[in-house]
């Protein structure tokens, strides 16, 4: 190897060295988390869901209520792109055709194998109000003639893909809401009981024990009973995400509380009090900043369980009710035998969740590894 060579080979080394070594915390973090292969999986599968149910009504080609009452309880549609007649460069489904069952007598849908519907993109279809604000008609697929349910119907004949979108919006939405206000208490009162320490350390201690032994399922019984029958959806779903966030905030707390004994007599910490500086800049600016990293992991880890607390409270109706749509109230329609024998894609719901689930635990895992000051390496 030549001596240019060489020079040039540890000029880049000191070079991605003194880059190293001169980095802040977060991107230290970042070039940590980047190598965490599930984690970036995780994510990205977290930030599909995020885009899917933030705009639904877009990607949707039905709105959560319609009915196609020439399809009830109807199995998935197959997107094909060639059969027995022929490749096709346009996606397309079977037609359906309408039989009466010889024993119930009731009209049931028929595959027609001999008919195609081919796939269009950027149809117009039901108006709707992009993120609330913006009148649009506009979907991102639909078919020339008929419709189309890529998992299937419910027994009202509602689009199982469509309420899946907007049941994935509702849950992550409930989820963030949720974790966000039990983050802001976690902070707010871990930080006094770990800051002041004394006697105030000992009421908020008793206080967060007593939330903590507070049974759940019966305290969400008695708040579902006590909800006025006249209350919106929307009122009832912000109900649901302040409760989930008032009871979700002690373990939070604890962990702030004794970060913030062990630190409260640190140097910088004096220096900032000597300073001049109050209590809340010197927990807010010095204290809560020191772990900021480890605050952001306990957040993502702590989002699954909000959203399985909602999924489950819903599937048993004590959460949000139709006609709102949820993770929950759509499993609530796959909570019997004959769900499982005639219409097991109705189970569909639950792989999103498990999906969801798994994402955030893989994201967390890598946030976790990430946010470790003793990892040493180097990106």
């Amino acid at each position: 190897m030549s001596d240019a060579t060489e020079n040039d080979l540890q000029g880049a080394a000191q070079e991605r060295d003194l880059k190293y070594y001169t980095a802040s915390q977060w991107q230290l973090v970042w070039w940590r988390f980047r190598r965490h292969k599930t984690a970036m999986l995780g994510g990205g599968v977290l930030l599909i869901l995020a885009v899917l149910g933030a705009f639904a009504d877009f990607f949707a080609p039905y709105g959560g209520t319609a009915r196609d009452r020439d399809y009830i309880a109807g199995p998935p549609q197959v997107v094909h792109f060639w059969d027995e007649n022929g490749f096709s460069a346009r996606p397309f489904i079977y037609g359906l055709k309408t039989e009466r069952d010889p024993v119930t007598l009731r009209k049931i849908a028929k595959v027609d194998t001999d008919t195609r519907r081919y796939l269009q993109f950027f149809v117009e279809g039901e108006s709707y109000n992009l993120l609330g604000l913006i009148p649009m008609k506009t979907h991102l697929f639909g078919v020339e003639e008929g419709k189309i349910h890529l998992f299937g119907t419910d027994d009202l004949g509602r689009d199982l893909f469509s309420r899946t979108l907007f049941a994935t919006g509702t849950s992550l939405s409930i989820g963030v809401l949720g974790v966000l206000t039990s983050f802001v208490l976690a902070l707010f009162i871990g930080g006094i009981a770990g800051y002041f320490a004394g006697w105030i350390d000992y009421g908020i201690q008793r206080f967060t024990e007593i939330i903590r032994v507070v049974p759940v399922i019966p305290l969400y019984m008695g708040l579902a009973a006590a909800f006025p029958p006249e209350w919106s959806n929307i009122q009832v779903y912000f109900a649901m995400t302040m409760i989930l966030g008032l009871v979700g905030w002690p373990t939070l707390a604890r962990r702030v509380r004794g970060h913030l004994l062990t630190q409260r007599r640190e140097d910088y910490v004096l220096a900032a009090e000597l300073a001049g500086a109050s209590p809340f800049r010197v927990i807010s600016k010095h204290l809560l900043p020191s772990f900021t990293s480890y605050i952001i992991v306990d957040l993502v880890i702590t989002f699954p369980y909000t959203i399985l607390s909602e999924t489950a409270l819903s599937f048993i109706g004590l959460g949000l009710r139709p006609p709102s749509i949820s993770w929950g109230i759509l499993l609530q329609d796959a909570q019997n035998i004959r769900a499982i024998e005639q219409a097991p894609w109705l189970f569909i719901p639950a792989g999103v969740v498990v999906i969801a689930v798994l994402a955030f635990t893989l994201l967390g895992d890598g946030l976790r590894d990430a946010a470790d000051p003793y990892s040493v390496s180097k990106s």
